[in-house]
């Protein structure tokens, strides 16, 4: 019998991808519970407004994730945007396709927050801030998931 790393399946078995959804384009970051860390991963287009399914099952495949975490935008008061039915969609179409959990979290404010700090931290010009602000705050919204779920 070979040398099996006894962390590896554990380390593996905790990875989630998140997701900024948004009409135009879809930010993606991975994380993980056991550090609680996540990455930007990656900005997919929408192609006529409708996600990359193809581009998605691809980040699907290659990560192997146990679970999926979407950003839902919300009013001040708790009623919906006028996006939140399309981010409902998004969720109900990730479960669907992938046969994986999909949790939603609060993301108020997530888009902000990430131009913010490009913007105003790290200077980045408006092209890069318009390539990278969704991979950011996909960051955000799971990290915050991820934290959330660390305290349970």
């Amino acid at each position: 019998m070979g040398n099996i790393d006894p962390l590896a399946s554990q380390i593996n078995s905790d990875i989630y991808l998140g997701f900024d959804f948004g009409n135009k384009k879809i930010g993606v970051a991975v994380g993980q519970i056991t550090t609680a860390i996540a990455s930007p991963l990656k900005t997919i287009r929408s192609i006529k407004q409708q996600p990359d399914w193809t581009l998605i099952s691809q980040l699907i495949h290659e990560w192997c994730p146990v679970g999926l975490v979407v950003g839902i935008s919300r009013q001040a008061d708790g009623s919906d945007n006028p996006i939140t039915p399309r981010m409902l969609k998004f969720c109900r179409q990730l479960e669907g396709r992938f046969n994986l959990p999909v949790y939603q979290i609060d993301e108020a404010f997530s888009t902000f927050e990430a131009k913010q700090m490009l913007f105003d931290d790290l200077h980045v010009n408006a092209k890069k801030l318009w390539d990278v602000q969704d991979q950011l705050a996909a960051q955000l919204i799971l990290r915050s998931w991820l934290n959330i779920k660390n305290k349970d």
